[in-house]
């Protein structure tokens, strides 16, 4: 994530923590300053121990995760809480729901720890005094991950309940379907958090009601085109007609190329035409190096190596979490023995996914798609001609409930054009 350092890796997970959240504490520490430098600190104290138990909690999710092969490539500690960036999510519903619910299981072993240790503790904890949780530290801390565990249950996806949610519909629906329905539950969930931030006492609800319902559109965006990706290699997705450039071209060349057509990243060669290119050269790049007046650079200089090739026979789900995880806006593709012989474009997959996606709905008045069984089917067959079977025979009459024509056209005209 941008604007995020790495402060440690623990168990192979690097840990980061983002700017907003290194500001918080600042704030924190501000706003308690009033009240004098040690309740200032132990605000600050306070909250860094409350997230040291979301860092435990997520670090729930991602040792789950690896018990089911899913990799965790960091944890990211924002003002809202933690994130948890996972390498995929399990298909399996029984697996989705046990890495959803090892978070909170976390929080509850914690809460009943500190529990435990108040009720064992040589101080006397008055659990029904209303100032305990004011003048104790851990008691506010107990009642903060009771409050983490109920909180991430509510069945606001992508939250840890709205993936138990789309968990339980996914053994009912299709995958696809019950992303899409837990996705609009978690949104109106977001729209309350919302109302409830901008009139309530608690502001912050408005970042986390942000960060739902942005969260549960890309998610369920991602699940559809993940679905239209599997099983699809990147032959069938790349662009076959494009231009190339050398590693010794100017920029001046690339400037050329980007006016006279539509192309607008160019896979650059530097060697012979059978070797692999060495990388991508962006529109971004380039006007960077117009906007510097450096058009006679070469071209090998500004190439983004990272842009490397793929081969044809690659998922095209892998290759394009891989451009989106290293910003490539696209690939060029090389098959041994042949040379470079496509490119893979963000712009292009999105058209992909939009035509395949119309491909697997078929046509709206398609009713044969939605017909489940022989009867329905030419049930439907029969209402899309304008005609009812009538009884148990064979005769049939028209659909007139749908007909607006004067009755003497309509008695003139064969029932199947009673449309």
């Amino acid at each position: 994530m941008r604007w995020s350092w790495r402060v440690a890796t623990v168990a192979g997970i690097p840990i980061r923590i983002h700017v907003t959240f290194v500001l918080l504490l600042v704030w924190l520490f501000w706003a308690g300053a009033s009240r004098g430098l040690a309740h200032a600190a132990e605000g600050v104290g306070f909250i860094l121990a409350a997230f040291a138990c979301v860092v435990l909690h997520e670090f729930g999710h991602a040792l789950m995760g690896r018990r089911y092969g899913v990799v965790t490539r960091d944890i990211t500690l924002l003002p809202i809480g933690g994130v948890a960036r996972l390498d995929r999510i399990p298909r399996r519903p029984s697996q989705e729901v046990a890495v959803a619910l090892a978070g909170p299981l976390v929080n509850v072993v914690i809460a009943g720890s500190l529990f435990l240790a108040m009720r064992f503790s040589t101080r006397v904890y008055d659990f029904g005094d209303p100032g305990l949780i004011e003048r104790s530290f851990i008691a506010r801390l107990f009642v903060f991950n009771l409050g983490v565990t109920a909180f991430n249950l509510i069945p606001a996806f992508p939250m840890d309940g709205g993936r138990v949610l789309r968990a339980l519909l996914a053994l009912r629906l299709d995958y696809v379907r019950a992303t899409r329905v837990a996705a609009t539950v978690g949104q109106a969930i977001a729209f309350l958090f919302g109302f409830l931030g901008l009139f309530g006492p608690n502001p912050i609800l408005l970042l986390i009601a942000l960060f739902v319902f942005i969260a549960a559109g890309q998610e369920s965006a991602f699940v559809r085109m993940r679905t239209v990706f599997e099983g699809v290699p990147v032959s069938r997705a790349m662009i076959k007609n494009f231009r190339a450039l050398r590693s010794e071209d100017p920029i001046s060349r690339a400037v050329e190329l980007l006016l006279e057509g539509h192309q607008q990243d160019f896979p650059v060669l530097a060697g012979p035409e059978s070797d692999p290119p060495i990388g991508i050269l962006t529109r971004a790049d380039i006007m960077k190096e117009i906007a510097g007046g450096r058009t006679d650079t070469s071209v090998g200089t500004v190439t983004r190596r990272i842009c490397g090739p793929v081969l044809p026979g690659e998922m095209l789900e892998d290759v394009f979490r891989r451009m989106q995880e290293s910003g490539c806006p696209a690939v060029p593709v090389f098959q041994p023995g042949r040379g470079l012989v496509g490119m893979v474009t963000l712009e292009h997959v999105g058209e992909f996914a939009m035509v395949e996606a119309a491909r697997q709905r078929g046509p709206r008045n398609d009713v044969t798609a939605s017909a489940r069984s022989p009867r329905r089917r030419d049930r439907a067959r029969s209402r899309s001609r304008g005609l009812l079977r009538a009884g148990g025979g064979s005769r049939t009459r028209p659909l007139r409930r749908w007909d607006c024509r004067p009755p003497l056209l309509r008695r003139r005209e064969a029932p199947r054009n009673a449309w």
